[in-house]
């Protein structure tokens, strides 16, 4: 191996380039600092490369081989009987990929960040070394930033080395569309895995225990509806114990309420628990603190106990979401720069781009109860929005959580066509606690998703212009204090 010699110092080196990574670079770029970005693979990360982005891709195909039936009643000329071309949506895929790796490439040229190929290792204080290949140099830092991340971990029961088993970075490269898919998990990921399939024409099992999903109650009860009517089975109450391999595919056993039950099936996919990528990173030579889960410790600021390092994204608690690594490396970068910012997470929004999709930001029903607060609830069923009956999407409802005793809105969920481009504006109007007549006297374009909102929000008070009287009274307008 070859070592090279020391060079001069950065003010700031972020080891990992996923969006967490690439943001904090480019932020502290922007605020004047000299950047050196680490990257052992490609840039973007697991997110931009093997998740995030490819699992979107597949949900899109999913969501037009859904619509096809609808451009039928409109006139439109479309072969009901259309089947998906998997080699061209892989194509397709990378082609996406690719485009977005190479803009972050030239974002982080054009900030004049320098980006160093290799795996990071601290060496020292104020050091780390960088090997690639047989090549392995050292950096001097006054900061640094980690991001690297962090990997599925294979459940117990998974066959060794099957071609039929996949994890979340390995589900969207596959090349055959299943005949029989399990899907073991109730996360984000799980839901998007188990809606794609189906509509590719997949015949779906939905393994989960009650408790895997903190999602709003009603929220919960919606999807299981939706996916049972599409005929995606679901078994409730139930973990995986064994799966093993059979002549045409595999055997699963499934433990429900205490009883053991097999399921044959072609394929299986888990969401299973994640870890951090730190085993490599020589931590312990500086001091830096761990939580019980073995995620990297962090204050507000994302300072760690070793106080000019800093750890985003996967490597701390918390849920392992893009949009969360992003706001960690913006404050990160800030942080390093002087500034006095704070992540906030408390508004971070949950989204499923399922079919019909989902969106959740603030407290459930169940967390009011739990913190013992007076609470109304509005809810407004989407099949009487009018755009919902132009497009033909009419599944769904739209959740809103006040305080009864302030007005403030606390929380809303979301089930059906829009919500992943509607979160950003629940996001804000939990973030400004908001009440309910600054939601009222807005205008809001008609026809439009947006009309969901101010109807569920018009609920709370039984005002609701769309939905019968004798309904709004059932649907759950009312005070309760605990």
């Amino acid at each position: 191996m070859v070592v090279g010699e020391i060079t001069e110092e950065r003010d700031l080196v972020v080891i990992g380039g996923g969006p967490g990574g690439y943001t904090a670079a480019i932020r502290a770029a922007q605020l004047g600092l000299n950047v050196s970005l680490v990257e052992q693979a490609d840039l973007g990360g697991i997110c931009l490369n093997e998740g995030c982005i490819p699992s979107k891709v597949w949900t899109y195909a999913s969501k037009k081989v859904n619509e096809i039936s609808h451009m039928q009643n409109l006139g439109v000329g479309v072969d009901s009987s259309s089947t998906v071309d998997l080699n061209q949506l892989q194509q397709y895929k990378s082609q996406v990929t690719t485009q977005l790796r190479k803009g972050v490439e030239s974002l982080l040229k054009t900030n004049e960040i320098e980006v160093i190929q290799g795996t990071a290792t601290f060496t020292g204080d104020q050091r780390i070394g960088v090997e690639n290949g047989h090549q392995f140099d050292h950096y001097i830092y006054k900061n640094a930033i980690i991001a690297t991340g962090s990997q599925a971990i294979k459940p117990n029961y998974f066959p060794i080395n099957s071609e039929k088993a996949f994890l979340a970075e390995e589900v969207f490269q596959i090349e055959e569309i299943p005949e029989h898919l399990i899907v073991d998990g109730f996360d984000y990921l799980a839901l998007e895995v188990a809606s794609v399939f189906h509509s590719f024409g997949t015949k779906v099992t939905l393994i989960t225990k009650d408790d895997q999903s903190s999602l709003d109650s009603d929220l919960i009860k919606e999807l299981k509806r939706l996916f049972k009517k599409r005929k995606i089975n679901i078994v409730n109450q139930a973990t995986i114990k064994l799966v093993e391999e059979a002549e045409q595919g595999l055997t699963v056993t499934v433990n429900k309420s205490g009883e053991e039950q097999q399921i044959e099936a072609t394929h299986i996919y888990s969401s299973g628990e994640r870890k951090p990528n730190i085993d490599s990173l020589g931590l312990n030579r500086l001091g830096v603190n761990l939580t019980d889960s073995g995620h990297v410790a962090v204050d507000h600021q994302m300072k760690t106990s070793t106080p000019n390092i800093f750890a985003i994204g996967d490597l701390t608690e918390g849920d392992p979401l893009a949009v969360k690594a992003i706001k960690q490396g913006k404050v990160a970068a800030e942080a390093v720069a002087g500034e006095n910012p704070e992540a906030d997470l408390t508004f971070l929004p949950f989204i499923a781009h399922t079919n019909p999709p989902i969106a959740s930001v603030g407290l459930t029903e169940q967390e009011t109860q739990t913190n013992e607060i007076n609470y109304k609830v509005g809810q407004f069923n989407l099949g009487a929005n009018g755009f919902t009956s132009i497009i033909g999407m009419r599944d769904g409802f739209v959740k809103v959580i006040s305080d009864a005793d302030t007005d403030i809105i606390l929380g809303v969920h979301m089930i059906g066509e829009g919500a992943v481009e509607m979160s950003s504006h629940f996001v804000q109007l939990l973030e400004m606690a908001a009440k309910t007549e600054d939601l009222t006297f807005p205008h809001y374009a008609h026809p439009s998703m947006n009309e969901g909102l101010i109807e569920a929000v018009e609920a709370l008070v039984g005002q609701s212009i769309h939905t019968p009287p004798k309904k709004q009274k059932q649907s759950k307008v009312f005070e309760n204090s605990v």
